[in-house]
């Protein structure tokens, strides 16, 4: 600092009378540098801020095609997508007040898959950390584990899911029916709901046939909290949009 009021005083003898410097004294400097310095500071939490959503989207798990989800661009042409997309945009409001799983079960093509990526796409803006991955991807990395030359293992990568703020499966009921899966989602949903971790399902099975599937005990599980189960009980969502579009 004293550098700078030297050369202020430098500066000011050198400069004719005329001309009117833009700092008088060293409370002006001062005032200045400061005023500096909290612009910076706030430019570097703001690229922090945004290096740190483009992270937590990039390993998000969400697929390219539903990068732009949002509870905005979800159409709606029934009452049943009203509901789910209110329910959505709840979800969102109150993920930080309660703990709270999920179930969205019904044909493809019905906006499963968009509303649990906007889900995703609106807690990363709150900076939570969210994944989606499909049970077969889930069950492909864990068997890499298996392998000797891999370093992480079978527990690392289970924990790794449970500490994410909200983790959806999605396609449970495409996979073969084998007892290790079973046991594996069970493994998960028990400690994040131990935990009160929330948890989303996304499936093309109905009640029944995913009760038969994973079993009541998984089914439980996931009825802890304020759990809810939302069917999406009409035709492609796909189509519709397909259609709108031409």
């Amino acid at each position: 600092m004293n550098s700078y009021i030297k050369l202020i005083k430098k500066i000011k003898s050198m400069i004719p009378e005329h001309i009117k410097p833009k700092f008088n004294n060293e409370r002006d400097l001062l005032y200045w540098n400061q005023k500096q310095g909290i612009i910076s500071s706030q430019s570097i939490l703001r690229k922090n801020k945004a290096n740190k959503m483009q992270y937590m989207l990039k390993n998000s798990g969400i697929k390219k095609l539903y990068m732009k989800c949002s509870f905005y661009n979800y159409k709606i042409f029934n009452l049943g997508q009203k509901k789910v997309l209110n329910f959505s945009k709840q979800y969102v409001t109150n993920f930080s007040k309660r703990f709270s799983n999920f179930i969205f079960s019904g044909n493809p093509g019905t906006g499963k898959n968009h509303l649990a990526a906007a889900i995703g796409n609106s807690l990363i803006l709150q900076e939570k950390t969210f994944l989606i991955i499909t049970i077969s991807d889930l069950m492909s990395k864990i068997k890499k584990t298996f392998n000797k030359n891999n370093e992480l293992t079978e527990e690392y990568f289970i924990k790794k899911l449970t500490r994410v703020d909200l983790l959806i499966i999605d396609e449970i009921g495409i996979q073969t029916k084998s007892e290790y899966e079973k046991i594996i989602i069970h493994q998960i949903i028990d400690r994040r709901s131990s935990s009160k971790k929330s948890t989303g399902i996304l499936s093309n099975l109905n009640f029944n046939k995913l009760n038969k599937l994973l079993g009541e005990r998984i089914i439980d599980r996931l009825k802890l909290g304020n759990s809810i189960w939302l069917n999406f009980n009409w035709e492609s969502y796909r189509s519709k949009v397909i259609d709108k579009k031409i």
